[in-house]
């Protein structure tokens, strides 16, 4: 027995921390160990407790925050705490990375107002009746929990990712009578990444391509991969459900609809792609939405003191990434797409999306695939993981999720090749990357200097 769990002990540790310091560069005049920068052995101590102390996971975030910026304010002088967390003025912002001039506060509370506020969704919808009619129109066998699994794909190439999981997670709950595998949360789970990963209203990685300049169309080509992958997590993870706990055949006698619940999470709904489309804030409109909904009926605040945890969890690891001196890639390549979807898995995506943007010249589908499903592999690799954990707490055990939720990896692999043999490598520019434009009319063209010279090489030729 003890050998198995060291077994798996080291899979879970190379998983973690392998990839993480293979992006990892030290500084010529920070402390470093074996030319690794101190931060980031602090950030993979810290996942690893998270991954080993699952039970406190809250606790374990939370300190490694703390020694973090405790490590900034004594080892590193004059670290501008302000101007990271709310930015700086349009004066100086021109001598700073983009990721310092807008400051991280937007990112972070949007994501804490995300997960509460899908949690706060998930019980309506719970409430509304609508998960106990569903098991008349899903069928009775594994193609039941296999049709789940592609509503909660399709879902999330319009909403957020978070909301389709949650409401995925929900149905589950209902229709298997709270006896969910956890291979089969791992499927929910990477079914809404892959579900978004084409869509530029799908996940917030994706939105910031959109906002960078990444046309629409460069993104959607990785639902190539996305339902490659996808093929593969609903075959296993429907019927790992299947032999665990089938679906309910029949829905449950004298259920009725609640309309205006079911209205209200359509506002909600609604209110997140609006208010993400023209603000970039999909938080703002879901409080938006659950305040109006408030007047029409009664919405479970309790749900907010039962999700808090989990919510304060991820926004800890999110700024603890966010500390981390990651300011170089490796060059745009396929092959340094196919790392950061493991990377991604252990270091937010938001971050890696940030200095892919910012370096340029990424095939944006393929990033968009990578940085949005890898995070699937392990639970806390993706809002959408943590967010579904608070329904299902023992899912946060990271040995059983990739012991039990195997084929997310392998459907990872499966999709990225797919994606890469059927469409390639395709690197195009975004805004920050643009091409200068060619004046031909103008003396110095390139097109013309490149002809003259021609003409002057075969003249020369003659002679």
């Amino acid at each position: 027995m003890a050998v198995k769990i060291s077994k798996w002990l080291f899979v879970i540790t190379a998983l973690i921390l392998i990839p993480y310091f293979a992006f990892a560069e030290g500084g010529s005049n920070s402390p470093s160990i074996g030319g690794i920068r101190i931060e980031f052995f602090l950030f993979g101590l810290t996942l690893l407790g998270v991954a080993v102390f699952h039970h406190q996971t809250f606790w374990v975030a939370l300190t490694g925050l703390t020694v973090i910026v405790l490590y900034k304010l004594i080892f590193v002088s004059g670290y501008p705490f302000v101007e990271h967390f709310l930015g700086v003025n349009p004066f100086v912002e021109q001598f700073l990375h983009k990721e310092m001039r807008q400051g991280e506060w937007g990112i972070l509370l949007n994501l804490l107002g995300l997960l509460l506020g899908f949690a706060v969704l998930a019980k309506i919808f719970e409430d509304s009746g609508i998960p106990e009619i569903l098991p008349k129109y899903l069928p009775d066998d594994w193609k039941g929990p296999f049709v789940l699994l592609v509503f909660v794909f399709i879902m999330s190439a319009f909403l957020d990712n978070i909301a389709a999981a949650m409401i995925g997670g929900t149905v589950a709950l209902i229709v298997f009578k709270n006896k969910v595998h956890i291979g089969y949360i791992a499927a929910i789970v990477a079914a809404s990444n892959a579900g978004g990963s084409g869509s530029v209203v799908g996940d917030t990685t994706t939105t910031m391509m959109w906002i960078d300049g990444v046309s629409a169309f460069n993104v959607l080509h990785a639902y190539v991969g996305a339902a490659a992958c996808f093929v593969v997590i609903a075959w296993f993870g429907a019927h790992q459900q299947d032999k665990h706990q089938r679906i309910v055949a029949d829905p449950i006698p004298g259920v009725k609809v609640d309309w205006v619940r079911l209205a209200v999470v359509i506002l909600i709904l609604i209110g997140a792609i609006l208010s993400n489309v023209f603000y970039d804030m999909p938080a703002l409109g879901v409080w938006i939405a659950i305040l109006i909904g408030a007047f029409f009926t009664k919405i479970p605040w309790h749900e907010i003191s039962t999700s808090i945890k989990g919510a304060i969890f991820l926004v800890c690891l999110v700024t603890s990434a966010s500390f981390m001196p990651v300011e170089t890639l490796p060059d745009a390549s396929w092959m340094t797409a196919f790392i950061l979807g493991f990377v991604s898995a252990v270091f937010d995506n938001i971050p890696l999306t940030k200095l892919c943007l910012d370096q340029g010249h990424f095939d944006w589908g393929m990033l968009a695939y990578s940085v949005g499903f890898g995070g699937s592999m392990i639970w806390f690799g993706s809002s959408a993981g943590v967010a579904i954990t608070n329904k299902f707490p023992e899912a946060r055990n990271v040995m059983l999720w990739i012991r039990k939720g195997w084929h997310v990896m392998l459907a990872y692999i499966v999709g990225f090749f797919v994606l890469y043999l059927i469409m390639g490598w395709e690197p195009a520019s975004n805004k920050q990357h643009q091409e200068p434009a060619i004046d031909c009319k103008a003396e110095n063209c390139p097109v013309k200097l490149k002809a003259e010279l021609k003409v002057e090489l075969k003249t020369e030729k003659l002679k």
